[in-house]
């Protein structure tokens, strides 16, 4: 974890008080900006830089054209980029060999060229934001001019590794905003949701430790069904901590030089059904997800049935922006499928589907097992391999 790290404590150390002091928005900007560089030199190495560089320019270069063809052209070139860098191992290793075994015999002899790929650092939020950048230009959106503005955009660094995912509308005002009027309260309540963040983080990482000596005894059957179960809901937690407990360190170490970064995390865990979670839970990505996956794809146009595919591919996206692993892509199916239920069940099973409906209306507690039921066992197939997730599914329900 970067936040963690002695370097970073040094780092924070020399760039806030400097950023404080400084009354200049201008200056402060520049401040922000040197702290951004130095930032992302360091963790990312001059390997992981320079891919970042070329994209940004382009990026930079093409939405001034306002031209809809060469937008479409960088929108092309980040999704390459990231399918590049961080699926090129996964579809030579595991879908090209499921589909040609022999290339299996083959990259055995020699070490493929694809092995030495290594990401840039957080190369999946780059490519999501300057995509959704590019395509809001084409649509019709001013293109930041400001070099600075955009350079800010790209490489701020507290959202730069976990988000969340920015929207440029949204934080180019927030950012005007806080290197004006930052002030004594902004530390307090950014250094407050930091240490809200850490307090999970070090939470998760106990957790994460106790899965781990657990585990062999879930699946070797040592566990009784009571302690599976309080299995699936310690992953569940351990899952929420860890991801909403660096969104909170993000959230607050922006807040810290005056930027307000949306909510991500909105207690995902009361939600009463699958759709109430998506709109609580990474909410950053879950909206970017619909907004140019979904949305793009042909979203609730078209009838029921493509309403049900769309929502399934884009979730299965989703699923595979978490990494490139065949769990994640039956995570995000799993999702799919489940919201494509959850919207469609009294439509298809008529006055039956009512009737539940109905029911978990007045009985909430109820939609909210249900709800807890789904979500959990689809934390097994996130965090563990496809046919071990399964098993263990199969041994929740006593199996």
């Amino acid at each position: 974890m970067l936040f963690l790290t002695y370097w970073f404590v040094y780092f924070i150390a020399a760039l806030f008080p400097i950023y404080w002091l400084c009354r200049w928005p201008l200056i402060r900007r520049l401040i922000l900006l040197a702290g951004c560089v130095v930032f992302h030199t360091h963790f990312a190495g001059p390997a992981g830089v320079l891919p970042i560089i070329v994209l940004s320019l382009l990026t930079y270069a093409l939405a001034l054209t306002k031209n809809r063809w060469l937008c479409g052209a960088g929108i092309a070139a980040s999704a390459s980029a990231l399918i590049f860098y961080k699926y090129t191992k996964f579809l030579c290793t595991q879908v090209l060999v499921a589909v040609w075994p022999g290339l299996a015999a083959s990259a055995s002899d020699a070490q493929p060229w694809f092995q030495n790929i290594a990401a840039p650092l957080a190369i999946s939020f780059f490519a999501f934001e300057f995509i959704h950048y590019l395509v809001e230009v084409r649509r019709g959106r001013p293109p930041m001019k400001n070099p600075l503005d955009f350079a800010l955009f790209t490489l701020f660094w507290p959202s730069i590794v976990a988000g969340p995912v920015k929207r440029y509308q949204e934080f180019l005002p927030a950012l005007y905003l806080g290197v004006k009027t930052v002030g004594a309260q902004d530390v307090a309540e950014g250094l407050v949701r930091v240490a809200l963040g850490l307090v999970k983080k070090f939470a998760a990482d106990l957790l994460t430790a106790w899965l781990a000596a657990q585990q062999q005894a879930f699946l070797n059957r040592d566990l009784d069904l009571l302690w599976r179960w309080g299995f699936l809901g310690a992953l569940g937690l351990r899952i929420l901590w860890d991801f909403s407990g660096y969104s909170d360190m993000a959230i607050g170490f922006a807040r810290m030089h005056g930027v307000r970064l949306p909510a991500n995390f909105r207690w995902p865990y009361l939600a009463e059904s699958l759709t109430e979670f998506w709109r609580r839970w990474h909410i950053s990505l879950s909206s970017w997800i619909r907004d140019y996956i979904y949305i793009v794809l042909g979203g609730n146009r078209g009838g029921p049935a493509r309403k049900v595919v769309n929502g399934v591919a884009a979730f299965a996206v989703c699923g595979l922006w978490h990494g490139a692993g065949w769990h994640f892509l039956a995570w995000g199916l799993y999702h799919g499928v489940g919201l494509a239920v959850n919207a469609s069940y009294v439509r298809c099973l008529g006055p039956f589907g009512q009737f539940i409906h109905d029911v978990l209306e007045r009985r909430r507690v109820l939609a909210w097992g249900l709800t807890m039921m789904y979500v959990g066992v689809g934390w097994l197939f996130f965090f563990f391999p496809v046919k071990e997730a399964w098993r263990m599914t199969r041994l929740l329900g006593g199996m």
